[in-house]
């Protein structure tokens, strides 16, 4: 989720419905700490939600330093990555890497709880590969070293995202342990985040790819499990509201030409599934401008109303 859950993307999910947001993950690299990249990941989304900041590591000590470095600048919850499968995280030891190491997963958990005194969170993965899924056993020592909540992909780390997630070690893991569960992977409807809370009887699910280019699925799964009923899908004028002040918030947090870069995959994935979405495509990653983006992104939706 790293370049994609920023502040705007995060603020506009709470507005369409999610419960919580999480950051960007950041680096515990103290050299990292005062970069604008790293200074933007960690920012506040711009709501009155609880400022929930995820830190990735190897080092038990530098873990505790970045943990307190964000609560000192308003971090109100700590979340430890270790479910990242990325080549270039595991190859620090670092991410979904660490579950191959308990003793460190110890350590490191121990070491940032008793340095620092908000709640601190755990995300990992089912386990290290398929023969070797110690997501229970990892439940359990964060558990022991005062872990507040666990949320659990179901995935392991050689599955990366090229497999269906499966909920069977979550539902074992959520049965045996006494804090809060977190389901996660492949929650894309809101039929599919009933299934997996019935049959996980997790605390919550987590939604991640699922709401590129479709925020609007967390309101879809709040109204579903309060009433049983699907809620209409979007119109097309909304998704072209929902779209255009996305774009204004990318372009007003990172400045014109950052914003313009970090727009284009969102708005490939807004315009997924619709007609001539190949062409518009082509023409938005060719546009160097805001006011090119955002007159194109007028054109395309005004051709769909249209046709």
């Amino acid at each position: 989720m790293a370049g994609i859950t920023d502040s705007p993307f995060r603020r506009l999910c709470k507005e369409m419905g999610a419960g919580m947001t999480m950051s960007e993950m950041v680096s515990s690299n103290s050299l990292l700490w005062g970069s604008k990249k790293t200074l933007r990941r960690a920012s506040r989304d711009g709501t009155d939600s609880v400022h929930w900041v995820q830190i990735l590591g190897a080092d038990p000590k530098l873990l505790a330093k970045a943990a307190q470095h964000n609560i000192d600048n308003g971090a109100q919850i700590i979340d430890i990555n270790m479910g990242c499968p990325a080549k270039k995280v595991c190859n620090t030891m670092a991410g979904s890497a660490l579950l191959r190491d308990e003793s460190l997963v110890a350590n490191i958990l121990e070491t940032v709880v008793n340095s620092v005194d908000v709640p601190v969170t755990l995300k990992i993965r089912t386990g290290w590969d398929k023969e070797h899924r110690n997501g229970l056993r990892i439940a359990k020592i964060a558990e022991q070293a005062g872990i507040q909540a666990l949320s659990v992909h179901g995935r392991t780390r050689a599955c990366k995202f090229g497999e269906e997630a499966e909920y069977e070690t979550i539902a074992n893991i959520k049965a045996n342990s006494k804090i809060p569960v977190i389901a996660n992977g492949d929650i894309d409807s809101p039929e599919k985040a009933e299934y997996v809370l019935d049959y996980t009887k997790a605390d919550a699910v987590m939604v991640g790819r699922a709401a590129f280019g479709r925020p609007w699925l967390f309101r879809e799964i709040v109204h579903y499990l309060q009433t049983g009923e699907q809620l209409p899908s979007p119109t097309l004028l909304e998704i072209q509201d929902i779209l255009l002040n996305h774009l204004e918030s990318l372009y007003q947090f990172y400045g014109e030409y950052t914003g313009v870069r970090m727009a284009r995959k969102h708005l490939s994935w807004y315009s997924k599934n619709q007609r001539n979405a190949t062409t518009f495509r082509d023409n938005i990653n060719r546009a160097d401008t805001s006011l090119a983006q955002i007159t194109l992104t007028k054109e395309f939706f005004a051709d769909l109303l249209n046709n």
